[in-house]
């Protein structure tokens, strides 16, 4: 008897493992496209890594114009070329990162039910149209006013004293740009975050509402650790995302109303 169930068990333990493998070899295939698809898109955008550059440094150049002997810099002779490099990968990230949303939608979507997978979809095209705005609100509004704010910190000088004028590097000025635009397009997926959450049962909409004054100093403190040490970057970043605080509640409101539903109907029809 003791036999048969060892047999037993391993036998399940062998069926097993055939979905299991199935499931791992998707997945590689999945990421091994993706992949690809990364490459592909570095490629191409370090062919076209002069109009990608022009769009990131557009900010600076309209701060600047009309000022004379502005321009930036490179102080390795290495620099410029990793710059271009740096600025490729970060173009081909971001055309890569819908493809890879659509991978993992595509590897998880089988194992969802028809109503998981209709719920799970609105996060999935939420997310890059919620990063783009974030990206664009800080590329057309929140660096062009912290652009002039510092370089209002230029001095002509005068007798005795010796001017401060900026010879900004481009590795370093990109590099600021891009963490700038990945800041503010991570920040704003909070709505996607909390309303999952709230989807699982691990935050409610009452429990968001009565934070919220936590919510707010842990709002600006986080503004204060990923923008430049500047008040206009700070409140440009802490604003919108308050605002999506309190979207986030009202979606959280919205998802508890149709579990309660759901669960209603559940126990309408269990009744009968």
């Amino acid at each position: 008897m003791v036999a048969e169930r060892a047999a037993d068990e391993q036998a399940e333990i062998e069926s097993s493992k055939a979905p299991l493998l199935e499931h791992l070899t998707e997945l590689r295939k999945r990421l091994m496209q993706v992949v690809i698809f990364f490459l592909v898109a570095f490629v191409i955008a370090y062919v076209f890594k002069d109009a990608i550059y022009t769009f990131l440094v557009q900010p600076y150049a309209d701060a600047v114009q009309g000022l004379e002997g502005k321009r930036l810099i490179y102080t390795a002779l290495q620099e410029a070329f990793f710059t271009y490099l740096k600025v490729s990968m970060f173009a081909a990230f971001w055309v890569t990162f819908p493809f890879l949303a659509m991978q993992i939608w595509k590897f998880a979507a089988p194992g969802l039910y028809r109503n998981e997978r209709g719920a799970f979809l609105p996060f999935l095209v939420a997310t890059p149209v919620l990063f783009t705005a974030g990206a664009a609100l800080v590329y057309y509004m929140i660096i062009p006013l912290a652009w002039r704010f510092f370089l209002g910190f230029e001095s002509p000088g005068g007798e005795g004293t010796l001017p401060i004028e900026l010879e900004a590097k481009v590795g370093e000025y990109l590099s600021l740009v891009m963490k700038l635009i990945l800041a503010f397009g991570i920040a704003f997926q909070m709505p996607v975050v909390l309303t999952l959450l709230a989807r699982a049962g691990i935050i409610s909409a009452s429990s968001l509402a009565k934070k919220r004054r936590y919510a707010v100093v842990i709002v600006f403190a986080i503004a204060a650790i990923l923008t430049p040490p500047d008040l206009i970057s700070q409140i440009g970043l802490g604003v919108p995302m308050l605002l999506l605080y309190e979207i986030s509640i009202l979606l959280a409101r919205g998802v508890e109303k149709r579990r309660a539903a759901r669960d209603a109907a559940d126990e309408a029809e269990l009744d009968d």
